[in-house]
């Protein structure tokens, strides 16, 4: 049978453990729905619309400075929340990629492709100008798949176009708002 001291202070271990589990849940879970509202976005957390820097306006922007951008901010319209992704520029157009697209965890937690697919105009922030786009899915079988996806890996060590024609990362063109490109031809 335990005394009172041992049974104390294994409550008092117990409590402590749930304390110290919980500092890092709360912390995280105040973290989300504060910066779900701002501007920029983080690594971790999305945020709000875009609003800071320029919008650019004009003709076609020569995307090639991409090759030495790391990540952009990229914000749909619907619903107005951004995020930071990977970007690369293959033949003077600007792609965008995402990942864990393949199961479901994946979809729950990356919901913009999705979304993106149903009403693909977007804002992105490119340092510190913001352009109009539009989301365009590359379907595999596409022919620029494996040029854009060496520039990813080039970049990201990307592993290759087999997970896009696999279906586990979608590609997205950002292609001008008034434009229907798919980045080249099957």
């Amino acid at each position: 049978m335990r005394s009172p001291f041992e049974s104390t202070l294994a409550r008092n271990t117990l409590i402590l453990i749930g304390v110290l589990i919980l500092i890092p849940i709360v912390a995280i879970g105040t973290l989300a729905v504060t910066s779900r509202n701002s501007d920029p976005p983080t690594a971790f957390f999305g945020g709000g619309p875009l609003i800071a820097g320029e919008l650019i306006r004009g003709p076609e922007p020569d995307w090639s400075f991409l090759g030495d951008v790391g990540t952009i901010d990229l914000q749909l319209l619907d619903p107005p929340r951004s995020r930071v992704v990977w970007v690369a520029d293959y033949n003077g157009r600007a792609y965008v990629v995402s990942g864990y697209m393949g199961n479901a965890i994946g979809r729950i937690w990356k919901q913009w492709p999705v979304q993106a697919e149903q009403d693909g105009r977007a804002v992105v922030r490119i340092m510190g100008k913001r352009h109009e786009r539009k989301l365009v899915r590359i379907p595999p079988g596409t022919d620029v798949i494996q040029g854009v996806s060496a520039e990813f890996n080039r970049k990201y060590r990307f592993g290759g176009p087999d997970s896009i024609e696999a279906g586990t990362t979608w590609l997205f063109e950002l292609a001008p708002r008034s434009s229907g490109s798919t980045g080249g031809s099957k």
